[in-house]
């Protein structure tokens, strides 16, 4: 039961994560040691766990797919999203600098840690750690792409809304806004629009199937430069999570609004940055325990 409930708690973080800019659920899930476990239980959603469905062998299909853990995991991404969610978003709208400035230290422990999962660090880790920083930066600097209803379109917005979101330092959310179909779609979820939502949601599922095959496929045999790419994501992401910016908006709907762009600036010497430093150093410090606990317990596929 407390193995359950961890997994629980670390899907309420993964939930979260989703209302940071910069951060997402896949960092959340690779820094507390899940990330490689979720990766394998979506896989196993297969030809063979349909067959077992379909013969209504439910033991058998909730041993395959692992059933426990994933159902722990996305039951505290639900319950987060209804509710703790909402109290971040909160902090993030009256305390903007001091919710980053936790999760910026948050980011910086995420990188040693993860880092520190590389076995061997080398020419091609290296360059997979820079090339994963500089997507990760790069983004940070692309402008909104134009909104596009197209069934094809919408099909890519759903494959690269559900990748980056699995993938650590990239948000799903921010990747569909600058594909132009952030408000498409979100108004489309409000509607209920079926024709606009079909065509998402099947490039969200067939996104989720192949790309975790693939990255079962680069643990498997390139464990090592792979974690290298995903670090440099997370450290990427860094210059999206920086406190002392001033954030682009783009309203939603009412109240809600999307960060589209950033204004980075220095801190100011006062008790604002003071107290962001307490708050960078509790956020690295949460990481620092969470990474020591879970540093005997990491899964591998």
């Amino acid at each position: 039961m407390q193995q359950v409930i961890g997994w629980f708690l670390k899907g309420l973080a993964m939930g979260a994560a989703n209302v940071i800019p910069g951060v997402s659920g896949g960092t959340i899930a690779f820094i507390t040691g899940i990330f490689e476990r979720l990766i394998r239980g979506i896989k196993s959603f297969d030809g063979q766990a349909l067959g077992l469905l379909l013969r209504f062998r439910f033991r058998e299909l909730a041993a395959k797919v692992d059933f426990l853990f994933l159902f722990s995991v996305f039951a505290g991404i639900g319950v987060s999203i209804l509710s703790l969610a909402r109290v971040l978003e909160w902090a993030f709208t009256n305390y903007e600098t001091l919710t980053l400035a936790f999760f910026f230290g948050l980011i910086i422990a995420s990188v040693l840690g993860v880092g520190r999962q590389v076995g061997s660090w080398q020419f091609s880790t290296g360059a997979n750690f820079l090339v994963g920083t500089a997507i990760a930066v790069s983004i940070a600097f692309l402008p909104p792409a134009a909104p596009d209803d197209g069934v094809f379109y919408l099909f890519l917005c759903g494959v690269a809304a559900i990748c980056s979101m699995v993938l650590p330092g990239l948000s799903g959310s921010y990747v569909l806004l600058l594909m132009g179909n952030y408000l498409l779609v979100l108004s489309a979820i409000s509607a209920f629009e079926v024709v606009t939502l079909l065509p998402f949601l099947a490039g969200c599922l067939v996104g989720l199937i192949l790309f975790s095959r693939l990255l079962s496929y680069l643990f498997v045999n390139f464990k090592d430069q792979t974690v290298a790419l995903l670090t440099g994501f997370v450290a990427g992401s860094l210059l999206i999570i920086w406190p002392w910016k001033e954030t682009q908006y783009l309203a939603v709907s009412g109240e809600k609004a999307k960060a589209i762009g950033y204004d980075w600036h220095l801190p100011s010497m006062d008790m604002a940055f003071f107290y962001s430093i307490v708050l960078v150093l509790t956020g690295f410090g949460l990481v620092w325990v969470i990474d020591k606990k879970g540093s005997n317990n990491r899964t591998t596929i």
